[in-house]
């Protein structure tokens, strides 16, 4: 039976790939979709009756497992639930003015809410169905003809609302917010990591040669590839822990150290920062070179004229330090590091081990371990 392994093969390419979700995931779905279905159509039956509800239980069912199951997808957005109800409320409620209800103004609405919704940026599935059960839910004698989309649109925007109170409430962030790179440098210049690799217009490109919608946003895909990135370097990079690569003869200073004394510290051993340590050793602050030449002053223009002639030499360094401090722990991947001393602009990491500071990481301690790496794969 030669042919029977190429048979499993070709049958084995038809079926889907296992979600990449764990169990407890989808029995937070699971009720959250049921909660969520069952509480909007309550709601809508006790404010409008139960005569209407039942006809937009399939797009609520569907809509339900869309924003509950797949919260972060594009097409489970609150813009794309509430513009498709909307879309495919007055449409509906369009051609039925014209048309009797019936297959043909189904089919009618059903096609031009999709062609309405792809210009709107609110495609959503449940909302084409929602456009067919309008075709066929007829005004009842003496009810006006609005009836009927404000139940199916109340029942949309209660599944929303539910969804962003469970989903939230169960850690799983809704809805997905558009994420900006913060620029430190205030230039047009991308971030050191997007300078070399996968670019965000190599996204948009890709996405357009596709030419089909993908039912991700465009910062998941991003976040995806960039992750993808850094496991792939983390691979290649082996085992380099900060612990491997950081400075362990460290040059501190204390809350109540003189601005005046931190420079000289700053000065006299080339550095650009100074972790500050409290009475325990535990780190409380951080002052860079640049925080202690010009400080954040608070007060009127005499106040921050005096800092400007230097008078704030005299100040100690609990007034101009940075906290919280942004740290690593001692077991940290040096792949880990990359994005904090490129895109954050830090020029140094304190690295923690059990709350207590064990050395620091500077960008010149980094570029050394890369330098290693390459070499290393060189040879």
């Amino acid at each position: 039976m030669p042919a029977l392994p190429g048979w499993r093969q070709r049958a084995a390419s038809y079926l889907p790939d296992m979600p990449h979700t764990r169990p407890r995931e989808w029995l937070r779905a699971s009720c959250g979709t049921s909660l969520g279905f069952l509480l909007s159509a309550i709601a809508c039956e006790l404010l409008f009756g139960p005569a209407i509800p039942p006809h937009f239980a399939g797009p609520w069912a569907a809509s339900a497992i869309l924003v509950f199951a797949v919260s972060s997808g594009a097409l489970a957005q609150p813009w794309s639930v509430l513009g498709s109800y909307l879309c495919a409320s007055l449409v509906a409620t369009l051609v039925c003015w014209w048309l009797p209800g019936g297959i043909l103004a189904a089919a009618l609405a059903l096609g031009l809410s999709l062609l309405l919704m792809y210009p709107l940026r609110c495609l959503h599935p449940p909302g084409g169905a929602l456009a067919f059960s309008l075709a066929f839910a007829a005004p009842l004698p003496g009810e006006p003809v609005w009836m009927a989309p404000l139940v199916a649109i109340s029942g949309g925007l209660g599944l929303v609302l539910l969804a962003l109170l469970f989903n939230n409430l169960t850690r799983m962030p809704y809805p997905r917010r558009r994420s900006l790179a913060t620029d430190h440098h205030q230039t047009r210049d991308p971030l050191p990591g997007e300078r070399v690799g996968i670019q965000s217009t190599d996204l948009d490109q890709a996405l357009d040669e596709l030419g089909a919608f993908v039912d991700i946003t465009r910062d998941d895909l991003e976040r995806i590839v960039r992750s993808t990135e850094r496991h792939a370097l983390r691979r290649s990079m082996g085992d380099t822990r900060a612990r491997q690569v950081m400075s362990r003869d460290l040059v501190c200073a204390t809350p109540d150290t003189p601005v005046r004394h931190a420079l000289r510290l700053l000065v006299r051993h080339h550095l650009k920062a100074l972790p500050i340590l409290d009475e325990d050793r535990r780190l409380v602050g951080i002052v860079s070179l640049i925080d202690l030449l010009a400080p954040r002053r608070k007060g009127g223009w005499l106040k921050r004229l005096l800092g400007g002639l230097g008078l704030h030499r005299e100040r100690m360094l609990a007034e101009v330090m940075s906290s919280p401090v942004l740290h690593v722990d001692a077991d940290s991947h040096a792949v880990e590091l990359i994005p904090l001393l490129s895109d954050h602009g830090l020029h140094c990491l304190p690295v923690l081990e059990r709350g207590e500071l064990v050395g620091v990481i500077t960008q010149t301690d980094l570029i050394a371990a890369l330098r290693r790496d390459l070499l290393s794969h060189l040879g």
